[in-house]
């Protein structure tokens, strides 16, 4: 038997106590950096986790050492269950949160309530709404606004997600980052990755240095606060002087936060995912059930973990295609 305090684990010390689960592999909204112009070949119905299943998994990893789960999709809200998926994980005493486009938040308050799931994340590329258009295929620009200012109404705690794509949207970083000087949200600014079906090249991408080097141009190296970084963090996180909110840079190409890395990645047809660019997964579901332990499993994906990047070490491993053209769609591996 794996002691309970190794099983999350890895080779080089790391613990993982975040578990991000993906609900079900559809959206309402077709993303082009996130879902292929020709869409994916969706896992059929039985092969995706019940209700009861989720339960079943997440509580082995919460009694492993995980106290924080997000449930992520394509978009979670999406599933016709997602109240008793939401009632069921709650039971787990675990921090609780969500990320989602915000198209269907005013139709999940109460439960988002209820069950103390204060935290969101807001995917929402560009403040313009023909771009939005453009971008996510679909009319929604006005929703996910109103939404948006329905979560800090009702005192959640939001942040903004921004994949930042050169010829797109890098003009509206400033207008991003003004957002947080009356509203108290975070906004977070992510590099363009590379996904199956998405044709990234580095050239789309728009690292730290020149994220910061465009606030610059409007606000003056006193006024850009740098903060100090959560434990585990992602984002690099900063404040204008004054600001009521703050924003953070996700740099997971240019500038990885690997070493401290401490989450884990369930796919909706229930296959672990022990770092976002890996392209080898673990099938949890099908053992589950068969009535067989899956702790095994899990500790042995945490172990085989590499140190960076899925052993993509340099940004020129990142370049060739060969390393990750095999990985999912970020549709269908959870944001």
């Amino acid at each position: 038997m794996i002691p309970s305090n190794t099983v999350l684990t890895d080779d080089f010390g790391r613990k993982h106590n975040y578990l991000r689960i993906s609900l079900l592999e559809k959206c309402n909204l077709r993303c082009t950096y996130c879902m292929p112009a020709d869409g994916i070949t969706l896992s059929p119905k039985a092969s995706l986790m019940t209700a009861d299943e989720i339960l079943a998994i997440a509580r082995i990893f919460v009694e492993n050492g995980v106290d924080k789960i997000r449930l992520t999709g394509g978009e979670p809200l999406l599933r016709k269950d997602f109240p008793e998926i939401i009632s069921k994980l709650a039971s787990l005493e675990t921090e609780l949160s969500i990320t989602t486009n915000g198209i269907l938040i005013d139709r999940h308050m109460a439960v988002l309530k209820q069950f103390k799931v204060s935290n969101i994340n807001l995917s929402l590329d560009t403040l313009v709404s023909s771009k939005f258009n453009a971008v996510t295929l679909r009319n929604q620009f006005e929703k996910v606004i109103d939404n948006l200012h329905l979560l800090l109404n009702n005192d959640f705690k939001v942040k903004v997600n921004v994949v930042l794509m050169k010829g797109f949207n890098e003009n509206e970083i400033v207008d991003f980052v003004q957002l947080t000087k009356f509203l108290p949200l975070s906004v977070r600014f992510i590099e363009f990755m590379p996904f199956a079906g998405n044709e990234w090249d580095r050239s789309k991408m728009v690292s730290q240095n020149e994220i910061l080097a465009e606030l610059e141009k409007t606000f003056s190296s006193e006024e850009i606060q740098k903060l100090e970084d959560e434990r585990n963090f992602t984002a690099r996180t900063y404040k204008i002087k004054g600001f009521h909110g703050d924003f953070g840079i996700i740099s997971s190409i240019t500038n990885p936060f690997c070493d401290g890395c401490n989450r884990i990645r369930l796919t909706a047809n229930g296959k672990i995912k022990n770092c976002l660019f890996s392209n080898s997964e673990t099938d949890l579901l099908t053992p589950l059930r068969n009535g067989e332990s899956i702790t095994s499993l899990i500790s042995e994906s945490i172990r085989n973990k590499k140190k960076v990047r899925a052993g993509m070490v340099t940004i020129e491993e990142m370049d060739d295609p060969l390393l990750h053209f095999d990985n999912r769609s970020m549709i269908a591996i959870g944001g």
